[in-house]
């Protein structure tokens, strides 16, 4: 079953994919969207076609306290809006500190700042969906 994950910000979209069996997140692209849902929405329909996806893992940014705030209530919006273009089962995939777990593995790296801006989204789908992957295999 081959997976989908994303990582909604605000003006990008950080895509990544597993592999076919479900196990293995990697990085995929990045989307810029600037609040465009349904340019968006288009182009990852493109993707599900291309890569024969199964299911999409969204990234579900809760508040550390656990409550569910203004991104997360979009988050939800948007899952219902990939659920009804895409036919597909969308889980959400609790996303606290991602960006900052990609930000430190680009840093320990060595990644110049100016790239780690260009790679930042897709490494915490990256991130997001191999957090899925993880438990979902336990």
């Amino acid at each position: 079953m081959r997976y989908l994950g994303l990582d909604l910000g605000s003006r990008t979209l950080g895509i990544a994919i597993s592999d076919q069996s479900g196990t293995i997140a990697r990085s995929l692209r990045i989307i810029r969207h600037e609040e465009n849902y349904d340019l968006l929405i288009s182009e990852i329909k493109k993707i599900i076609e291309e890569e024969k996806v199964d299911a999409i893992v969204l990234g579900y940014p809760k508040n550390m306290n656990n409550s569910i705030g203004i991104k997360a209530k979009l988050s939800e919006t948007f899952k219902e809006k990939l659920e009804k273009n895409c036919n597909l089962n969308v889980y959400l995939q609790d996303e606290r500190l991602t960006t900052k777990q990609a930000t430190d593995i680009l840093i320990s790296n060595n990644t110049s700042r100016k790239k780690r801006k260009k790679v930042i989204d897709s490494m915490a789908a990256t991130i997001i969906l191999q957090s899925y992957l993880d438990k979902r295999g336990k």
